[in-house]
């Protein structure tokens, strides 16, 4: 979480059944733009943008910012969790909230990392920063991530229309 200071960063590996999160590496350039320049995960993210855009802006060790978590499968990067504060938001009840995101290659898609990676992160967070709630908004017409949302706990707080489309904003109540 971008915090200042509130959560040390990096924290340790994360280890899942089949999966390790950890901070990006140099290595892991190559996905990072394949996944910032695929159709398919970005069907409802507002569409990709150009891989030679993409080549040229990414820096040599990509996303590396407290919140961004690689998700590493034998060896080999398979997507991104991001857990940061929604601060610059529109919607009021996700204000300072932390938001979590996730982006992962469609080659990957129905097999469950998803939602091991994204509940090993909202897990680590519940660990660091106790009491904290978590928002997180996709399109509605996101089928996937919509049965991804209320598998990990989110439940609605509102639909709204942005970005040419309905949006949900889901909340995960605070840990107890």
């Amino acid at each position: 979480m971008s915090d200042s200071g509130q959560v040390p960063w990096p924290p340790g590996l994360i280890r899942t059944e089949r999966l390790l999160l950890r901070e990006p590496e140099a290595r892991d350039r190559t996905t990072f733009i394949e996944l910032l320049a695929s159709p398919e995960v970005h069907a409802y993210l507002g569409g990709a943008r150009p891989r030679d855009e993409i080549e040229r802006e990414m820096p040599e060790v990509p996303e590396r910012w407290p919140g961004s978590f690689v998700v590493e499968l034998d060896g080999a990067m398979i997507g991104q969790v991001l857990l940061r504060r929604a601060t610059g938001h529109r919607r009021p009840a996700a204000v300072g909230k932390a938001d979590l995101g996730y982006l992962f290659l469609p080659e990957v898609w129905g097999r469950g990392y998803a939602a091991e990676a994204c509940a090993a992160v909202l897990g680590w967070f519940d660990g660091v920063l106790p009491g904290e709630p978590v928002v997180l908004t996709t399109q509605s017409a996101n089928v996937g991530s919509m049965r991804l949302a209320a598998k990990l706990g989110f439940t609605e707080v509102e639909r709204f229309h942005a970005w040419g489309a309905e949006q949900w904003l889901g909340l995960r109540p605070p840990a107890t």
